[in-house]
């Protein structure tokens, strides 16, 4: 897999993705017959196994040299994580997601009911059968730490359990530490942490309504940056972290807005990754002033091109956008992909396939005229 190129200040790709990927027809129908006792779990694998060939070839069509499942085994980018780890369950979360309408959804999160240990493998299975339909570098994504805490920041767990949330996420830590030792095991070289506590912490009116609850913001960036460097402590020589930040994506709605500046210096600076893929699709996410903070070893995957809506964006702009950013973190620590994943949850956001394919392409193309 000659293109994978890990390494300290730059990405393993000059056009990467963020995962998640349109849920066909089918495998939609397959979850809720399943879901409704229709039909069996070996019936669902294998409408799953299916979709996921598909989703591969699509992402090698495209060109590009690192592909994921989909999450096609998943109903949520976190979800599969809380059915596989003991303790964990699910609760109405305390934000709502909202578009630039006005329109609003409520959303669920993951409460600690209970001390929290690995129950079984969580994305093995989505490796395993991965790589043995790819000659690309597989990449697996997985909820941050804060996934598990931030929704429901005012009642995040059972006091009895955990008294305080950094003894929980002791323990979280090491669900993730033996995750990715035991992906590793199996030729894994590339997870990626969704993070969307620290998004959100960057907002002006989610920090003021942080502050209304009695809790500090800037308290929950550094339990946050520290449960990062928890999950990650003793990967493996060669393994590569990146850290995807999202404010938020759920059939094209949001759950934030505001740049990067109050959480840049430290997140940046202390967060022991490779690597961080950040959205800069839409004024929503700021300027690029903010990578000023990102360190010479690290490198930025610029999420330029919108998963949200389908209009394609110019190449023009988005190479004139990249050398906007290359003011503050030079070329070769660079890279270019969409914002977020195109289906954070079953439902996908409001594109088709043929967009997807589009604006996957265009990621590629993009990178090739820029790095050629």
């Amino acid at each position: 897999m000659p293109d994978f190129q890990p390494g300290a200040g730059r990405p393993p790709f000059r056009a990467d993705h963020i995962g998640s990927l349109l849920r066909p027809k089918a495998l939609r129908e397959a979850f809720r017959r399943h879901a409704n006792g229709q039909i069996g779990y070996a019936a669902l694998r294998a409408a799953q196994d299916e979709a996921v060939r598909d989703v591969v070839r699509l992402q090698e069509e495209c060109g590009l040299k690192v592909v994921t499942d989909g999450e096609f085994r998943r109903t949520s980018y976190w979800e599969r994580f809380v059915r596989f780890t003991a303790g964990l369950v699910v609760k109405e979360a305390v934000f709502r997601f909202h578009d630039e309408h006005g329109h609003a959804s409520e959303f669920t999160a993951p409460y600690a009911a209970g001390k929290v240990s690995r129950r079984a493998p969580i994305t093995a299975e989505e490796f395993e059968f991965l790589k043995g339909t790819t000659h690309e570098t597989v990449k697996i994504t997985m909820p941050s730490p804060s996934t598990m805490h931030f929704y429901r920041f005012t009642d995040w767990g059972d006091r009895s359990t955990y008294d305080t949330p950094r003894a929980f996420f002791e323990d979280l830590g090491g669900v993730y530490r033996r995750e990715i030792a035991e992906l590793a095991a199996a030729g894994c070289r590339y997870v990626q942490l969704d993070e969307v506590a620290l998004a959100i912490l960057c907002d002006p009116a989610a920090r003021d309504n942080v502050k209304a609850a009695g809790t500090d913001p800037d308290a929950l960036v550094d339990l946050y940056i520290d449960a990062i460097n928890e999950a990650v402590a003793y990967t493996p020589k060669g393994f590569t972290v990146g850290v995807h930040v999202c404010r938020g994506n759920y059939k094209g709605m949001y759950l934030s807005e505001g740049g990067y500046e109050s959480v840049a210096e430290r997140f940046f600076g202390k967060a022991r990754v490779n690597h961080f893929l950040l959205e800069f699709d839409t004024p929503r996410a700021g300027g690029f002033d903010p990578l000023r903070f990102v360190p010479k070893d690290k490198g930025i995957v610029l999420g330029l091109v919108s998963s949200k809506t389908p209009r394609l964006e110019e190449m023009d702009v988005l190479r004139r956008r990249i050398d906007e950013a290359a003011r503050y973190v030079e070329l070769d620590r660079l890279a270019i992909s969409p914002q977020c994943g195109f289906a954070s949850t079953m439902g996908g956001n409001p594109v088709t396939e043929a967009d997807e394919r589009a604006k996957l392409r265009l990621c590629v193309e993009t990178a090739t005229q820029v790095w050629a």
